[in-house]
């Protein structure tokens, strides 16, 4: 077999060592002109609540809605929307973890060494 095949019947994209976030630029189609403007709508306005000024409550609930969604953006949204999506979480994310440095870690998650 000269390429992997996914579960899906789709031939991969031979770039493994490759996060979503990395691939953005590749994807071709609704992508955005300006990586530099991600975080931006169209208007040049910031797209979201800056994390930072978020409740822990209100942190909590809007990681809680990206990741209710996540599946059917990576499905099925525009790779704008999909690169958006990707921003957003990844700065609630960090500044969940800016917050909770010594977040508990339930042991039976851990894999043994």
């Amino acid at each position: 077999m000269t390429g992997s095949v996914r579960e899906d019947g789709f031939p991969s994209s031979g770039s493994t060592d490759m996060s979503p976030e990395q691939r953005v630029p590749e994807w071709g189609g609704d992508h955005l002109a300006d990586p530099a403007d991600a975080g931006t709508d169209l208007d040049g306005d910031a797209l979201g609540v800056d994390p930072t000024e978020l409740t822990d409550e209100d942190l909590i609930r809007e990681m809680h809605s990206l990741h209710r969604t996540r599946l059917d953006t990576l499905r099925h949204a525009a790779d704008s929307a999909l690169a958006n999506h990707l921003r957003r979480t990844a700065e609630l994310e960090t500044e969940y973890l800016a917050r909770h440095p010594g977040r508990e870690v339930d042991p039976s998650r851990l894999r043994d060494a």
